[in-house]
């Protein structure tokens, strides 16, 4: 059943590549037995190997990237208050929402990267006023999370 999506994505991916000027980034981490994905208003992942149960926001651990390391062009992009889609998957399944940067932005973490639904920054946030928090992430997507499979976030600047 997930078959066609997936290939309709894939047929999407690579025609939007092919673009000039395409800015994305990739960054890849694995669940945890503690994911729980209620917070309300932000979604977090996180270079740390270890997270208690009340990190309700940590959707990943062990994240190869926080918010220090993006690259300059998706920053440029950021800080000029410009859009992102962010696709999450685990295995076959996938989840995206929205968000937008701010010329707020600090984008000085080298531990996280939060997405919040508010307007709040801190050094840690890489966009406001998200379209989904981690209670919105498929409670089949969580499960698989807190098994430890790995995820991949893929950010593209709209």
């Amino acid at each position: 059943m997930l078959l066609f999506p997936l290939v309709h994505l894939a047929f999407y991916v690579r025609v939007r590549d092919n673009f000039v000027g395409l800015i994305k980034e990739i960054i890849r981490a694995k669940g945890h037995p503690n994911i729980t994905g209620r917070h309300e208003t932000t979604i977090e992942v996180t270079r740390d190997p270890e997270i208690s149960p009340r990190a309700d926001c940590i959707i990943g651990v062990m994240a190869d990237k926080a918010v220090k390391h993006i690259s300059p062009e998706l920053k440029e992009h950021l800080l000029a208050g410009g859009k992102i889609e962010v696709m999450i998957s685990v295995e076959d399944s996938l989840f995206s929402f929205e968000a937008r940067g701010s010329p707020k932005l600090k984008l000085l973490s080298d531990k996280e990267i939060v997405f919040r639904k508010s307007t709040y920054v801190d050094e840690r946030t890489i966009a406001i006023e998200a379209t989904a928090a981690a209670k919105d992430v498929p409670r089949p997507m969580i499960e698989m999370l807190k098994k430890g499979k790995s995820l991949l976030i893929e950010i593209r600047a709209l």
